[in-house]
């Protein structure tokens, strides 16, 4: 480890906006940070949130040898990464290599807030990552705040990964327990399980170019705590819109009870996380992934015909936009190019994917840590108006592992 009088200072950020994003690149290069100014202007809520400081807890359970500070306001935090370790038993695992993680009733956010970062950090650890998710604020469902479903991060993000040489036959993610977000918006009480048996000393290098056809089309429609009836009207919804492209499309019905969880006073339980939804994927001939996710709103209200019509024309429009990945993916693509092996990689994009927010202030961290520059063309092939993107390796790899 180095010596802490001839380390680096840490890299200077303000706000949250990015703040999961700066946390991991840290992780994964062993920078220390300091993020100040974390909603400094709220009079009501100043500080982390609960779900990011959970988020925080998530990391220290991972790695071995972190340093976190707070300020008093919550306003300022300053992180010190320690080695990836993963699900090691004496560290942050139990009994069984097993890291259990609750997350708090107050977490508005999708488990896949929680799950995309994680899986980025776990092909960089020393040995398998078995992580828990469990506690009154798992929400396995699509969320108002743009989080996707597990079920989309299972089918659309997770096989993208065999790309760089990560065997995915030992990527598992189960939904032990559905759950929609709760009448506030906060809260499910699902529980879902990853566990990441693979673990690679230096990611691929890719060239990925051709996004290819779709050739089939899958999806789920789930309920939660309401009737099985919802999912069968979602499904006829969207194959009303999907059917008419001669595609092969296959939607699943997973049906469930609302999960009961303890409330605060005198043991009581309450059933909360009810509601339904629907995630699709499209999957073309050459192995790119798109993907839609629509959820009923926490107030009710909303018919499963129009979910179902609305999931479809999203998927659509996901596919127009080109590319070989969609946004929801295309931060896990280009971070794994950045931190792969020193040759230039390179991915298509569609125009609206790279030009947007998320991504361009990706470009900007991921330079701030060390990387390099990216390279932009227009695409030879595909849709109209792709950007072919080069990226040069960091080549900062796997130090836990020397083979």
């Amino acid at each position: 480890m180095t010596d802490s009088k001839t380390a680096p200072p840490p890299l200077r950020f303000t706000g949250h906006k990015y703040l999961i994003n700066r946390l991991i690149f840290s992780t994964l290069t062993g920078r220390a940070i300091r993020i100040s100014g974390i909603r400094s202007s709220s009079p009501t809520h100043p500080g982390l949130l609960p779900h990011e400081v959970s988020f925080l807890r998530l990391l220290d359970s991972v790695t071995n040898g972190s340093q976190i500070e707070f300020s008093y306001t919550g306003t300022t935090v300053v992180y010190r990464p320690g080695l990836i370790i993963g699900s090691a038993a004496g560290y942050g695992a139990g009994s069984g290599g097993v890291v259990k993680h609750e997350l708090p009733k107050e977490c508005p956010r999708g488990v896949s807030w929680f799950l995309i970062p994680l899986c980025l950090l776990a092909p960089f650890a020393k040995g398998q990552v078995n992580v828990l998710f469990t506690g009154p604020g798992v929400i396995t469902s699509a969320t108002e705040n743009g989080d996707v479903s597990v079920d989309t991060v299972l089918r659309s993000i997770l096989p993208l990964y065999s790309n760089f040489g990560i065997m995915t036959d030992k990527i598992e993610l189960r939904i032990l327990r559905r759950s929609n977000a709760g009448p506030t918006g906060k809260g499910g009480g699902g529980e879902v399980q990853l566990i990441f048996g693979h673990q690679v000393r230096l990611p691929k290098t890719i060239h990925l170019l051709n996004p290819g056809r779709v050739k089939k089309i899958s999806g789920v429609a789930y309920s939660i705590g309401v009737a099985g009836a919802n999912n069968a009207r979602m499904i006829e919804a969207a194959r009303g819109v999907l059917n008419q492209f001669k595609v092969e499309t296959y939607i699943f019905s997973a049906v469930s009870s609302a999960p009961l969880i303890p409330m605060d006073r005198g043991g009581e339980k309450k059933k909360i996380g009810i509601g339904f939804g629907i995630s699709l994927v499209a999957e073309s001939s050459t192995g790119a992934y798109f993907s839609a996710d629509v959820v009923s709103p926490p107030s009710g209200g909303a018919p499963p015909e129009d979910l179902g019509r609305r999931c479809a024309f999203q998927l659509m429009e996901s596919v127009s936009q080109g590319g070989y990945v969609s946004t929801v993916a295309a931060p896990t693509m280009l971070t794994l190019m950045a931190m792969g092996s020193e040759d230039v990689g390179r991915l298509q994009l569609g125009r609206d994917v790279i030009g947007s927010e998320e991504i361009i202030s990706l470009a900007r961290d991921l330079k701030a840590f060390g990387a390099s520059g990216w390279g932009l063309r227009d695409a030879d092939s595909g849709c109209k108006g792709d950007i072919v993107v080069s990226i040069v390796g960091k080549g900062v790899g796997n130090v836990g592992r020397k083979i």
